[in-house]
C-alpha cells in the first residue's frame, strides 16, 4: 500500500468514525464525550483528525517536528490499560488548537516496515502555580475540561494539564479517556512496564 493511499484510507476511517460520534446520543457514548450537538467541537474534532492524518506516517511526524519523548511506553499506574509513546511538539506546547496538538502517541507495536502506528493526539498545557492542590485555570477543548493537574512524565516536564483525542484507535473507556484499557506496554525482561507518573485517572 502506497503512503498516499494510508493516507486516504486513514483520513476516511477517522472521517467515518468521527461520522459515528456525532450522530450518537450524548448517554450512548462510553467515557467521556463531547455534546453530538455542539457544532464547535464536531467541528474542532474534524480539524484534529484532518490535520493529524499525515501522521499515521511516523517518518511524517519527525519530519515536522515531533521528538520521541520519555523512553518508555507509558502504563497505567493506576490500573488497567496504556497511552504507548509520545512524540512531542514544544512548539505546539499550551495549544489549544486542534491543529496543533502538543503530542502524538504511537503504539507499542511496530508494523512490518519497523514504525509505530499512530494511535492518539494530546495536547498539554502548563499548571499555572505548579501547585498540584489548586485547578483554577484547567484548560478545556471540544466542549471538555483536560486532565490534572499532574507531575511531569520526564525530566524537564511542568506540572500540567492534558486532554487525549483516542483518533486512530478505537478507546473502549471512550474517544477522550486518557487511557486505554486495551493497551498494555511491553515489559522489560525481569521488570514491569514503566509507569506513568501520577497521571491522572
Amino acid at each position: 500500500m502506497t503512503v498516499r493511499s494510508l493516507k486516504t484510507l486513514v483520513t476516511c476511517a477517522a472521517a467515518v468514525s468521527l461520522g459515528l460520534v456525532a450522530v450518537a446520543p450524548a448517554h450512548g457514548v462510553e467515557g467521556p464525550a463531547p455534546d453530538p450537538r455542539d457544532q464547535r467541537a464536531m467541528r474542532d474534532m474534524a480539524t484534529a483528525i484532518a490535520v493529524t492524518a499525515k501522521y499515521a506516517d511516523e517518518r511524517q511526524a519527525l519530519k515536522d517536528g515531533y521528538v520521541p519523548q520519555g523512553t518508555e511506553c507509558m502504563t497505567n499506574p493506576f490500573g488497567v490499560g496504556a497511552m504507548g509513546y509520545h512524540y512531542v511538539k514544544q512548539a505546539n506546547w499550551g495549544s489549544m488548537d486542534p491543529a496543533r496538538p502538543t503530542a502524538l502517541l504511537y503504539s507499542a507495536e511496530k508494523d512490518r516496515n519497523g514504525r509505530r502506528r499512530l494511535q492518539t493526539v494530546e495536547w498539554m498545557s502548563t499548571d499555572r502555580d505548579q501547585d498540584l492542590k489548586t485547578s483554577d485555570d484547567r484548560p478545556s477543548m471540544f466542549g471538555l475540561p483536560f486532565d490534572g493537574p499532574m507531575p511531569g512524565h520526564w525530566a524537564g516536564m511542568p506540572k500540567h494539564y492534558d486532554l487525549h483525542m483516542w483518533a486512530y484507535k478505537e478507546n473502549p473507556a471512550g474517544r477522550f479517556h486518557n487511557w486505554n484499557p486495551a493497551l498494555t506496554c511491553p515489559a522489560k525482561a525481569g521488570a514491569p512496564a514503566q509507569p506513568a507518573h501520577a497521571h491522572g485517572h
